[in-house]
């Protein structure tokens, strides 16, 4: 979700508010443009996972202008940083963006942002951090690391809630099946679903939070689930390897109740005709709402992709909803901070915040105070589930949104 590099030169000498151009006032000029730096992968393994993080963020921005809110005077210069899809080269570029960049404020979109964790709430604790908190590391929870801030997912890696048992119990689940990568994220997912189904009187079926990331090698992974009779599925993995993975099993005839994937939702999807035959009855989880539920925010959400990101159908891929979160939370910190206000001042003023709820997008405010309140999905472990039929995402009524709570005296450990 990423990369929209291939702007004319020329867009950056008429002063675009959201210009990629660089040469922009330091992180505490009040009078200059901010300069806010993007992490994510533009290189390596993931870069097809995050290629429209950038017009996500720029969108956010355009849109803002447009609608003439309180900070919409200031211009925003977009520097990205590229993590090349390792926790070393998410540092390297975290280094750059804060020490090199001087930028305001960092947007981690990234899976490997864990390598920069130690440093973003140390080294770079005046720098805020705002982002998808999807990467696994406990800098998102760590109560001294005061400036960070999760836009979005879990963030608590260490629970489990109720939410994913509960809804499988409602499908008539029996045994569960979870699939991980072998980073901390997926594999912290893939058991704290596990322990949820558990909770929720589901037997424990096949494990596997090992897989390579981008791996489309599942034969051995398909048998182990089909052995151990498991009835609903959940994969923390990207869609390569899922939808290769969901052949592999009809093609062995194993019938699911449930096939759940944490990714995958979106546009990308869609343009994508090799993937949507094994898309087909699949469910895809976001912690925002998705726009076929047609709500205010989702609908006002959808006409800003399509006008200002070239969303044709108006539905965010995942690195685009990303990138339009983080750069919502920004804005909404200056509001709050002030429209010229430092750093620190901004740090500040988010902290204690609880009114936040990307515009609607997501069930009830964050609470930055408590960064580590939930485990799945968003604020109050809710999760959206759409399914694919055809060409069109469905809302699950069992799932618009579930959610949950926390489950007592659990720590997830990755099997």
């Amino acid at each position: 979700m990423r990369r929209f590099r291939a702007i004319a030169a020329g867009l950056c000498s008429v002063a675009l508010l959201v210009s990629a151009c660089g040469g922009g006032a330091g992180a505490n000029d009040p009078k200059g443009p901010l300069k806010i730096g993007v992490l994510t992968s533009l290189s390596g393994s993931s870069v097809a996972h995050w290629a429209q993080t950038e017009s996500g963020v720029k969108a956010r921005f355009a849109a803002y202008k447009a609608a003439g809110g309180k900070c919409a005077t200031r211009q925003f210069d977009v520097v990205m940083g590229d993590d090349q899809s390792t926790p070393q080269g998410a540092l390297t570029a975290t280094q750059r963006l804060v020490q090199q960049e001087k930028v305001f404020a960092v947007l981690p979109a990234s899976t490997y942002f864990f390598g920069a964790g130690q440093y973003a709430g140390t080294q770079a604790r005046t720098t805020p951090f705002l982002g998808g908190a999807f990467d696994g590391g406990s800098q998102w929870a760590n109560p001294k690391f005061e400036n960070l801030f999760p836009a979005m997912s879990n963030d608590d890696w260490d629970g489990a809630a109720t939410t994913l048992g509960d809804y499988w119990k409602k499908l008539g689940g029996t045994k569960v099946a979870v699939v991980g990568y072998n980073v901390p994220s997926a594999s912290k997912a893939a058991e704290g679903a596990a322990v949820s189904a558990e909770h929720a009187g589901l037997a424990r079926g096949y494990v596997n939070e090992r897989l390579q990331p981008g791996t489309t090698d599942v034969g051995a992974t398909v048998l182990g689930i089909k052995d151990s009779g498991a009835d609903v599925l959940y994969a923390p993995i990207n869609p390569d390897t899922a939808f290769a993975l969901v052949t592999g099993l009809r093609q062995a005839g194993v019938q699911l109740e449930s096939i759940l994937l944490a990714t995958g939702y979106g546009s990308e999807l869609l343009d994508s005709p090799p993937s949507i035959g094994p898309a087909q009855g699949v469910g895809f989880m976001t912690s925002y709402a998705p726009v076929e539920l047609g709500t205010d925010a989702t609908k006002a959400w959808s006409a800003a992709l399509q006008k200002y990101a070239g969303a044709p159908n108006g539905i965010p891929s995942f690195s685009q909803a990303v990138g339009w979160l983080s750069a919502d939370l920004l804005l909404h910190g200056l509001e709050k901070a002030g429209c010229t206000a430092t750093q620190q001042q901004f740090i500040s003023a988010l902290r204690p915040d609880k009114t936040w709820t990307a515009g609607g997008l997501f069930t009830q405010p964050t609470d930055f105070e408590h960064p580590n309140a939930y485990s799945v999905g968003g604020p109050g472990d809710c999760t959206y589930i759409t399914i694919l039929r055809g060409t069109t995402f469905v809302p699950d009524p069992n799932a618009s949104p579930a959610c949950g709570t926390q489950i007592p005296g659990v720590k997830i450990t990755a099997k």
